[in-house]
């Protein structure tokens, strides 16, 4: 259970060397043999620390350092000749298995080490057992009730104890490495393959309606520079958000679209948000705005990163753009893709810039273009290939292709990539971005308009734009799977409700539990405080108190002895009458120094027969005792009370 999670990310081989060592062990203790001797284990380790360094090129780092450990805790079962060797493969085991939220936070991993602590601690417990040892399932019951009874301290700790806004230690420097997203550059292929991908991006929580499908467009990164294949960010100055940059020409209309995103760990610092987006949104850090109103955060963004943005979907900018900073958007390398070229001259309307543009993507709903996943490899004119050959393209081959001939047309153009739709959740109203929504498009700029986007992939796949990626590619699932499929899409089934359920849970994991961070502490804990110091909270507490007061005596009725119940009430009773029963006093004794008491003889001897037949049912024998038994204690005690 501690190394299973590791399984995933380990090399092949250490994998099967572990598997190979804990099937070792098993066959060792099952046959009863004894332990390899040290001089066979210490160049398997040896070798294996060398498997390690040769895998990674170093010994340092999470993944590194996680082999190694998984590597010498499967070593160490088989060195394990003393009780001290039990604990330190149980603390290795601790330390390990808190190794995995390097790689995953999801709630079912939480879920599955809390099972693995309980089975750990059930180890450990059975290694104080002298004699005979308890069944496993008694054990395992036991340290889930340990386990339980240290939860409630556990959460208050977890919700009161002072957040810090950086950790506690640096983490290896590795951790980080392995995260999906955009890049700023694009060639043939490389948003597709992201296409394939059904990690999360962000999630989106709208404070109001969020728009039709068709006006999702996350804006990310805008690459401007082209070499003939590649496209490719250009060297910009960065501005602070809230700065009146002269590039910035901007009118909206209509009331601002508020609305919060939790932004996945990616490693860069790229910020998504809608078009069009206002620079002074709230990210720890602080928020940089490129001239082509890209915004990023001032760091990597390593963690999950929660923030506020304002958006207007109706807006228009830079529409007052001077001819001379036009030029870097009209740019197209020399000796690439003179097809394109000439095509471009034969489509452009000679001062109408807005007709030329139709004509383009009357071309794309015309001619017999696909859009796929899987496109044909292009040769060293891809816009050519693309345009004259293959006809079938993903996202980015429109986008490129589109761009390039708007830029021969003298209409200045660029490539924006980002994400476009999302998933509404019904459960919890969050809108949840892939990685498979991942989308490029293009930007064009017009006289009195300024820069618009264009998006040819609506021209030749409009179903992408209206619904999903999903629903816009051929369905061809094998072994009968298209059943699946449909189920999976179709938003009413079963099966996407048992979805929306799961994302559900596990999106309010994020937002409540792994971005708990000091600004959501403080606010929680002064809504919380607002609550109690009013008559409303003071009732809801005094209730809560009065309910766990109740439950507690009807526990205690209800799970105590009866022959202890008795005896409890004739030790009250003989308080009341001033002979109270001493804390370390049995029954015996107690009987030995009431024997002076005025009480009639009938009730002296119905308070012995009590007392004596109380002892026997205490201290003797367990089959000795019976309702019966019960039914007599009481019996006497009512005689003695009656008579005296």
């Amino acid at each position: 259970m501690v190394l299973a999670p590791h399984m995933g990310h380990l090399p092949l081989w250490t994998s099967a060397v572990v598997l190979a060592t804990l099937a070792c062990r098993a066959a060792i203790t099952w046959r009863g043999k004894r332990m390899p001797p040290l001089w066979l284990l210490l160049p398997v380790s040896l070798a294996a620390m060398a498997g390690v360094y040769a895998s990674y090129r170093t010994l340092l780092g999470r993944d590194a350092g996680v082999a190694m450990l998984a590597l010498l805790l499967a070593f160490k079962l088989l060195e394990m000749h003393a009780r001290r060797d039990l604990f330190v493969v149980i603390f290795l085991s601790f330390f390990l298995l808190l190794t995995t939220f390097f790689y995953t936070q999801a709630i079912w991993m939480a879920a599955l080490m809390a099972a693995t602590v309980v089975v750990l601690l059930a180890t450990l417990m059975t290694f104080q057992y002298t004699g005979a040892v308890p069944p496993l399932g008694r054990r395992l019951r036991e340290t889930g009730r340990i386990f339980m009874i240290a939860t409630p301290l556990a959460i208050f700790m977890f919700i009161a104890f002072p957040r810090f806004q950086g950790p506690l230690w640096g983490l290896p420097g590795d951790a980080h490495s392995g995260k999906s997203g955009m890049s700023d550059t694009m060639s043939p292929g490389s948003v597709s393959s992201l296409a394939l991908s059904e990690e999360v991006a962000f999630r989106v929580r709208f404070f109001g309606a969020p728009p039709p499908q068709a006006r999702l467009y996350w804006r990310g990164i805008v690459l401007s520079g082209f070499d003939g294949k590649t496209w490719s960010r250009d060297s910009r100055l960065l501005y602070a958000s809230g700065e009146n940059v002269r590039d910035f020409t901007i009118a909206v209309d209509g009331d601002a679209l508020r609305h919060d995103i939790t932004l996945e760990p990616t490693g860069k610092r790229w910020l998504f948000s809608l078009e069009l987006t206002a620079p002074d949104i709230d990210v720890p850090g602080g928020v940089a705005t490129s001239d082509e109103l890209e915004l990023m955060a001032r760091q990597p963004v390593n963690e999950r990163l929660r923030y506020s943005a304002r958006a207007w979907v109706n807006h228009q900018w830079q529409a007052d753009l001077p001819q001379e900073r036009q030029v870097k958007w009209l740019r197209l390398p020399p000796g690439y893709n003179p097809r394109a070229l000439e095509l471009a001259q034969s489509l452009r309307r000679p001062d109408n810039p807005a007709a030329s543009v139709q004509a383009v993507l009357a071309m794309f709903r015309r001619e017999q273009f696909r859009y796929t996943l899987a496109p044909p490899p292009l040769g060293r004119d891809t816009v050519d290939d693309f345009l004259f050959t293959t006809r079938a393209g993903f996202c980015e081959h429109y986008a490129a292709a589109f761009t390039v001939l708007m830029r021969a047309m003298g209409i200045p153009a660029r490539v924006i990539n980002g994400y476009q739709g999302g998933e509404l959740n019904p459960v919890d109203g969050y809108l949840t971005v892939r990685q498979s929504d991942a989308h490029a498009w293009a930007e064009i700029w017009l006289p009195q308009r300024g820069w618009v986007r264009i998006d040819p992939t609506a021209a030749v796949a409009p179903e992408r734009i209206e619904h999903n990626l999903a629903r816009s590619l051929p369905q061809s699932a094998p072994f009968g799977l298209d059943g699946l499929i449909g189920l999976r899409n179709n938003p009413d089934s079963w099966l996407s409700q048992l979805r929306f359920g799961a994302n559900a849970l596990n999106n309010a994991w994020n937002q409540w539990v792994l971005d708990y961070n000091p600004d959501r502490q403080r606010s929680f804990l002064e809504e919380l405080s607002l609550g109690f110091f009013n008559w409303r909270g003071a009732a809801g507490i005094a209730a809560i108190a009065a309910l766990l007061w109740l439950l507690r005596r009807m526990r205690r009725r209800t799970t105590q002895d009866p022959a202890d119940a008795a005896y409890d009430a004739f030790c009250q009773w003989m308080a009341k009458r001033g002979r109270e029963r001493l804390p370390d006093e049995g029954p015996h004794s107690y009987a030995l120094r009431l024997q002076d008491m005025e009480l009639t003889e009938a009730g002296k001897a119905a308070m012995r027969s009590f007392l004596e037949l109380y002892g026997k049912l205490k201290y003797g024998r367990p089959d000795a005792r019976s309702s019966a038994s019960a039914a007599t204690l009481n019996a006497l005690l009512n005689e003695l009370i009656k008579k005296n």
